[in-house]
Order: C-alpha cells, then structure tokens, then sequence
C-alpha cells in the first residue's frame, strides 16, 4: 500500500516537475539566503525564482520545521 505525502510534502512533486530543480535544491537556496524569517524567504522565492506563493509557502516551511527538529 502507498501512502502519499501530506502537508507541505505533498506539493513536492507538482514543484519539482514546475521548475525544473529537486527539491533538496531548493531547500539549500532557502538555507544559504541570508533571510530567515518565513514570510520574507516565502516572498524572496516568488520575487526572485517565480515560484508561486503555495508552493513558496510549503518549501518554506518544510524547510524550516526540518532545520528546527519538528
């Protein structure tokens, strides 16, 4: 039986085959930018590589809860 992702993870696939980069790449630009705080990395990823705000917001915060330990 497959289990499919939840949360964040789910939009994972949809992001890798939108822009064109696996998603272990864009978590390392969300860790090597100089930003930390979740609204200005979800907005620095629309501005800079046209992600769209969803997809944005779930690369973020997956990225960030990892980092945390949660």
């Amino acid at each position: 039986m497959t289990t499919s992702a939840k949360g964040p993870a789910s939009y994972f696939p949809s992001i890798e085959k939108k822009y064109g980069r696996p998603v272990p790449e864009w978590k390392d630009l969300i860790r090597s930018s100089p930003l930390r705080k979740h609204m200005e990395l979800v907005s620095w990823l629309k501005a800079e590589h046209g992600l769209g705000h969803g997809h944005a917001n779930a690369l973020v915060a997956h990225t960030l809860a990892e980092d945390s330990g949660k």
